[in-house]
């Protein structure tokens, strides 16, 4: 666990010193999303390194624009089900696309490198992407189902997913920076 508070300090507290893990609520900047920043900073780092992995980023950004435009009051959910559909469409394709792509080419990068240390770092982080994915995953069942009618609890629920999803990208990103970057340095070092 120490390796991912690291991970975690170098990537995120450097751009966002006022950011707290575990703070309990969405992490704003002025009007700004923080989530879409690092969405956007996850783009800029790692983009063109792997078509896989280009792909997943812009459906992360796809991802947070769609929760950016519904707003997260009672109201704002309410009254746009489309939209809200939407997301949800994009969140499953992104939590998919997570699961059955991009962590098993990442694992199978670290095990062909014989990198002990960034499977270890998956073993820890792993359990917790999983926790992530079953609320998102509910999230979308619950709407699915039609089951949106008291907008106060859907609203606290999208909130909370928010929340999550930060979570998630940073854990995400960290596994990026581990399992892929430092093989493919390691891949140029030998070249």
């Amino acid at each position: 666990m120490l390796f991912l508070s690291l991970c975690r300090t170098r990537l995120y507290r450097e751009s966002y010193p006022d950011f707290k893990v575990g703070a309990g609520s969405m992490p704003l900047k002025g009007r700004e999303n923080i989530m879409l920043e690092s969405c956007q900073n996850a783009q800029e780092r790692w983009g063109g390194v792997n078509l896989l992995i280009d792909r997943w980023l812009q459906g992360r950004h796809e991802l947070v624009r769609a929760y950016d435009a519904l707003g997260d009051t009672p109201e704002a959910l309410a009254a746009d089900r489309e939209a809200l559909q939407k997301f949800c469409e994009v969140l499953v394709d992104y939590v998919s696309a997570g699961h059955f792509e991009v962590y098993e080419q990442l694992t199978s990068e670290a095990k062909a490198f014989n990198d002990e240390g960034g499977l270890e770092l998956a073993k820890q982080i792993y359990p917790r992407l999983d926790v992530i994915t079953e609320f998102a995953l509910a999230f979308n069942d619950r709407c699915d189902k039609g089951d949106c009618s008291d907008c106060t609890v859907v609203a606290a629920e999208f909130k909370r997913l928010g929340r999550l999803l930060h979570e998630r990208f940073e854990l995400e990103d960290c596994l990026i920076e581990v399992l892929h970057n430092s093989h493919n340095e390691e891949q140029a070092a030998q070249a």
